[in-house]
């Protein structure tokens, strides 16, 4: 676990699980630059922490890095016993994918462990992370849990059985916490990010090169769907959202 920087915020933390390149490191930089103090996690711990050196940088806030297994129940208790020891969490964005080809696969090929890890990422991971938190969320009587889906989440497709699974399944969790958690205070919100992710607007051609991006049309900001995390995070809880779903204006089609 790695600390950047100091911060005076009073509010709880604000953890987001699952940190690359493009969303889970905006939605890290936004709730920093709002005062959070930041725990952003993921597997690669060499990255991560390069991300806590930047954006503690840049926003002056407090940024700890903690390495995470979606898929390892007992790596989540551990990467969450080091978040929980910081303070409140206050927010949770499950922002966590398995890595996977994104050309259609035939249902016969896929491998059952494949299978599997897809589930445990999109889904059990989820289910750990929350049960983590959720305690001293309802003992508080407050707290906002915001799960990342996307066009998967509610229509299968041909070739993508792995990502449509996985990802049904983390919609029906979002749907189930609702119910259960928000008449105790707990927003719980399910994003359906349906496009592309390219690098931030403002991006400079070499971070363009890093994250694996030269600018396609249609592409949607990671900077502008962050803004809206922050959104549902602040709602009034006498209108709060369960379900978004986010498209560039001019989608792109395959």
């Amino acid at each position: 676990m790695r600390s950047m920087s100091s911060s005076n915020s009073t509010r709880g933390i604000a953890a987001i699980v699952g940190v690359g390149p493009k969303l889970g490191r905006s939605i890290a930089r936004k709730f920093a630059h709002e005062g959070y103090t930041v725990a952003i996690l993921a597997r690669d711990l060499g990255r991560l922490s390069r991300f806590a050196d930047e954006i503690a940088r840049e926003e002056k806030a407090q940024v700890f890095a903690i390495r995470i297994d979606c898929s390892d129940s007992r790596s989540v208790r551990e990467a969450f016993e080091g978040v929980l020891s910081l303070g409140f969490v206050e927010v949770l964005v499950y922002n966590a994918y398995q890595p996977m080809c994104w050309n259609p696969t035939n249902f016969t090929d896929i491998r059952l462990d494949s299978f599997e890890k897809s589930l445990a990422v999109s889904s059990v991971g989820a289910f750990h992370c929350a049960q983590q938190v959720l305690p001293s969320m309802v003992e508080r009587g407050r707290g906002t849990i915001l799960f990342t889906g996307c066009s998967a989440s509610v229509s299968g497709i041909a070739g993508y059985s792995e990502l449509c699974c996985g990802k049904f399944a983390l919609r029906a969790l979002s749907q189930c916490l609702a119910r259960e958690f928000q008449p105790m205070g707990v927003h719980v919100a399910h994003v359906i990010i349906d496009g592309v992710i390219g690098p931030p607007r403002g991006a400079s051609s070499s971070e363009r090169k890093s994250v694996g991006e030269q600018g396609v049309d249609g592409s949607m900001d990671p900077d502008a769907l962050a803004q809206t995390y922050w959104h549902l995070h602040v709602q009034d809880r006498t209108a709060w959202t369960q379900e978004i779903d986010l498209r560039p204006s001019t989608p792109r089609f395959f």
